[in-house]
C-alpha cells in the first residue's frame, strides 16, 4: 500500500508539473518578448537574402456550398501591390452561374461530384494548376488579404523560408462572440506564432493564410480528410524545413463566428481534432526531445496542451487536491493562477492589433461554459464536417478602415 501511495503521489506530481508548464511557459515568453526587437523588418533583417527570385504564387480559395465571399476575395487579390500570382477557386458544391471574372488569372474549377474536404478541394487545385508554381498560398472563401500581402510573402521566401504562416486578424467584431473568438487568436497567435519569430523559432501554423512550397506540400500524406487539416501538416512542415517563418505584416482578414451555436460547432471541430491527433503530437514531442531540437521541442509541448477550458478546470482540480495534501503547493498553484491571469490580460490588452477585442476579457465565463458543452457534442464531429457558417459579404476597402 506504500508503495501504491507512493505511485500516486509521483503520478499527482507529473500531471500538476505538465499543467504548471503551461502558466509557466506564457509568462516566460511575455517577459522574453519585450527584450526583443518587435518590428517585423528588423526580425526579417536578420536573414541574408538568398534568392532575387520573384516567387510564383498559387492562391487557393477553397469554397463549399456557398459562393457570397469569393468575389469579395478575388477582389482584395486583384488589387495586390504584387502581381506575380494565378488564383484558384474551387467551388465545391456550389452554384458558380454569379462567377464571372474576366482576368485570365482568376481560375473558377468545379469538382463534378462533391468534395467536402478542404484536403480534398487543395489537391484538386494543384491537379488543375494550369503553370507550374513556386508556392501555393491557402484561403478559406470567406477571407481577405491586404494589398501587400503577396508583397510581404515574396520577402520571406527570397530571404530563403519555405513554409510561411501569415498574420490572421479579423474581419468582423460586431459580436460578442465574434470578440470571443478574437480574443483566443490574439492570445494563441501572440505566443505560438510572433513570439516565436521574435527567438528564432519555428512557428505553428493555421488553416489558413499558408504559404508553402509547393515540393514540401506535395509530400503531405493526410490520416484521414476530414478535419484536423492543419494538425497533420504542421508536423509534416516542421519536421521538412528548419524554420517555419510567421510574417506579422502579411495580413489576412478572417471572419469571426457570430453566435452561440456557431461558436460551440466551431469549439466542437477543435476538440474533436485535438483528441484525434493526440498521439502523433505525442510523437513529435518525442522525436523532438530526443534529437534536442529546443525549437520542435517547444513547438510539441505546445501542441500537447489540452484546450484552455480543459488546461484551467484540471488546473483547478490540481489546485483543490493540492490544498487537500499538502497546502504549500497548493498555495503556488494560487499564486500561478494570478499570474496567469494577469499575463493573459497583458497580453490581449498589449497585443491586439484591432480595437475592441480586449472587451472580450469580461466574455471569458461565456467562453468556458460554451466550451464545455461543445465537449459533450465531441461525437458529432466524428460524423460530420461542421462547416462554421458565414454572413459578412465585406470587401477589403471595408475592412482596412477598421484595422
Amino acid at each position: 500500500m506504500h508503495f501504491f501511495e507512493i505511485g500516486m503521489w509521483v503520478l499527482f506530481l507529473l500531471v500538476s508539473i505538465f499543467f504548471a508548464m503551461h502558466f509557466i511557459l506564457p509568462i516566460f515568453l511575455f517577459l522574453i518578448h519585450w527584450l526583443l526587437p518587435k518590428n517585423p523588418e528588423r526580425i526579417l533583417a536578420r536573414y541574408k537574402k538568398v534568392h532575387d527570385h520573384e516567387f510564383d504564387f498559387a492562391a487557393i480559395i477553397t469554397a463549399h456550398q456557398d459562393t457570397r465571399f469569393i468575389t469579395p476575395l478575388v477582389d482584395s487579390l486583384l488589387k495586390q501591390s504584387y502581381q506575380n500570382f494565378v488564383v484558384y477557386v474551387v467551388a465545391d458544391d456550389c452554384n458558380i452561374s454569379t462567377l464571372d471574372f474576366t482576368d485570365g488569372r482568376i481560375i473558377v474549377l468545379q469538382p463534378e461530384k462533391s468534395l467536402n474536404a478542404k484536403i480534398k478541394s487543395i489537391r484538386y487545385a494543384i491537379d488543375h494548376y494550369i503553370r507550374k508554381h513556386d508556392a501555393l498560398v491557402i484561403f478559406d472563401s470567406d477571407n481577405l488579404a491586404h494589398p501587400t500581402y503577396l508583397q510581404s510573402l515574396n520577402q520571406y521566401f527570397q530571404k530563403g523560408f519555405r513554409v510561411v504562416q501569415t498574420n490572421m486578424l479579423s474581419k468582423n467584431l460586431n459580436t460578442n462572440f465574434a470578440k470571443l473568438d478574437s480574443l483566443g487568436h490574439t492570445y494563441h497567435n501572440f505566443l505560438e506564432r510572433q513570439v516565436k519569430m521574435e527567438i528564432g523559432f519555428t512557428s505553428s501554423i493555421l488553416g489558413l493564410g499558408l504559404a508553402i512550397d509547393m515540393e514540401i506540400y506535395r509530400a503531405v500524406a493526410f490520416k484521414n480528410e476530414l478535419g484536423g487539416f492543419d494538425k497533420k501538416l504542421q508536423i509534416h512542415l516542421t519536421e521538412s524545413v528548419p524554420m517555419i517563418a510567421f510574417a506579422k505584416n502579411a495580413i489576412v482578414f478572417d471572419e469571426k463566428v457570430e453566435n452561440a451555436a456557431a461558436f460551440e460547432k466551431q469549439r466542437t471541430r477543435w476538440i474533436f481534432t485535438y483528441f484525434e491527433y493526440f498521439k502523433e503530437n505525442f510523437h513529435f514531442l518525442m522525436r523532438s526531445i530526443s534529437r534536442f531540437n529546443l525549437s520542435r521541442s517547444l513547438l510539441g509541448f505546445s501542441m500537447m496542451r489540452p484546450p484552455m477550458f480543459l488546461t484551467i478546470a484540471a488546473s483547478v482540480c490540481c489546485m483543490i487536491i493540492s490544498f487537500l495534501v499538502y497546502p504549500v503547493l497548493g498555495w503556488i498553484w494560487a499564486v500561478l493562477f494570478m499570474l496567469y491571469t494577469l499575463n493573459f490580460v497583458l497580453i490581449v490588452a498589449t497585443q491586439s492589433q484591432q480595437k475592441g477585442i480586449a472587451r472580450g476579457l469580461f466574455l471569458i465565463p461565456s467562453m468556458i461554459f460554451r466550451q464545455f458543452r461543445s465537449l459533450l457534442r465531441i461525437g458529432r464531429a466524428k460524423k460530420n464536417f461542421l462547416k462554421t457558417e458565414h454572413q459578412h459579404v465585406l470587401y477589403i476597402q471595408d475592412v482596412l478602415g477598421k484595422v
